[in-house]
């Protein structure tokens, strides 16, 4: 396997003996490499751009600034980079803004060498590893949180979609559920990610748990 067939990461992380780890892991892994690495926001947001990596690892706290923010801004400048989270400290706060930045992945420190191989892994494949139920719990303890005025533009059927979306349903279970076929909801799921002005269904799923903070006191 040459390195144009290998799955190309880059690794953010101020502590070189980590970013050492890291690309020793991966690469030993097999089918990866590591394309290269940085220790800080600004050193990355130089590379990232120009390296165009297929996963892009992303250490949350640097010396001059926020993995996350560097996150938002490779994914507004290139939406095709797939970006991960690894944090020492998994609090909700964090992981609510790193889903709003789109980050397809968020996993702690002290995560296995072999479930952070797989989480690469799932996220280049298009697959979020940033579950959908404590992004919305995030959501829901966060200060001042109000109904988005976009959720109003979804149909009812989109609504119901987005719902499923929140609870982190697949396409296919999404399909058995409304009865649908799962090519009918991939085309709901890109109505609802363009009406609400997102690119991953994590993003979706952050708003769409407001929907569920609106209607729950007529629940009671």
């Amino acid at each position: 396997m040459n390195d144009n067939e290998r799955l190309q990461v880059f690794i953010l992380d101020d502590h070189e003996m980590l970013r050492r780890g890291l690309r020793t892991m991966l690469e030993e892994a097999g089918g990866m490499n590591v394309v290269g690495e940085a220790g800080t926001a600004q050193e990355a947001l130089r590379q990232i751009p120009a390296l165009r990596p297929q996963v892009a690892l992303l250490d949350v706290q640097l010396p001059d600034g926020s993995g996350i923010e560097v996150c938002r801004q490779v994914r507004t400048l290139d939406p095709g980079i797939k970006t991960m989270m690894v944090t020492t400290f998994d609090d909700d706060e964090a992981r609510l803004a790193a889903a709003l930045a789109g980050a397809a992945g968020f996993v702690s420190k002290q995560i296995r060498g072999q479930a952070l191989v797989t989480a690469v892994r799932r996220v280049a494949a298009g697959e979020v590893f940033l579950d959908p139920t404590a992004a919305a719990e995030a959501v829901r303890k966060a200060r001042g949180s109000r109904t988005d005025p976009r959720l109003a533009s979804l149909t009812g059927q989109e609504r119901r979609v987005l719902d499923l979306v929140t609870e982190g349903l697949t396409n296919r279970e999404i399909g058995h559920r409304l009865g649908i076929g799962e090519k009918t909801v991939k085309n709901y799921v890109t109505a609802v990610l363009l009406k609400l002005g997102v690119t991953s269904r994590t993003q979706a799923a952050v708003l769409g748990s407001r929907i569920v903070d609106r209607d729950e006191p007529h629940r009671r």
